[in-house]
């Protein structure tokens, strides 16, 4: 799939979060997103006049958010993991301090930034990994070659 079809299949997807998505519909949307930002982030800070992009980026970030956290759902089901994995690092480094609290012990804030991270490194292993080839709980198998 190529840039243009995976941006425009990512849209017209824009909250379906069952079935699955290649790697190239996830990794170009993904592209799509942070370049989108990078420009936006790198004018407003070089352009100090230009300072409504920073409004552009919200309404930008507003508008593919929904959309990201679908496609991301979909190359989760594409090897066979359910779209809920995206969100299993983000009680490690957002809420270590609700952690430390809840479970009683005091403890250093590293131990639980490392497991976020790690989730991370893993969720990245996934994102990179190749689908299944057959028919899984998720969906049909993808096929590229049409």
């Amino acid at each position: 799939m190529d840039f243009k079809k995976s941006v425009k299949t990512c849209f017209q997807k824009y909250a379906t979060f069952n079935g699955r998505a290649s790697r190239s519909e996830f990794w170009y949307f993904w592209l799509l997103n942070y370049a989108v930002y990078a420009i936006l982030l790198i004018l407003s800070n070089k352009v100090p006049a230009l300072g409504f992009l920073f409004i552009v980026l919200g309404i930008f970030f507003l508008a593919t958010l929904i959309p990201f956290i679908a496609v991301t759902a979909r190359r989760l089901h594409d090897v066979n993991k359910s779209g809920w994995f995206q969100i299993l690092p983000l009680p490690f480094l957002l809420f270590t301090d609700l952690l430390i609290l809840l479970a009683g012990v005091v403890f250093p804030k590293i131990p639980p930034i490392l497991i976020g991270v790690g989730l991370y490194i893993y969720l990245i292993v996934l994102y990179c990994s190749e689908g299944d080839k057959k028919n899984n709980r998720f969906g049909k198998e993808i096929n590229l070659k049409k």
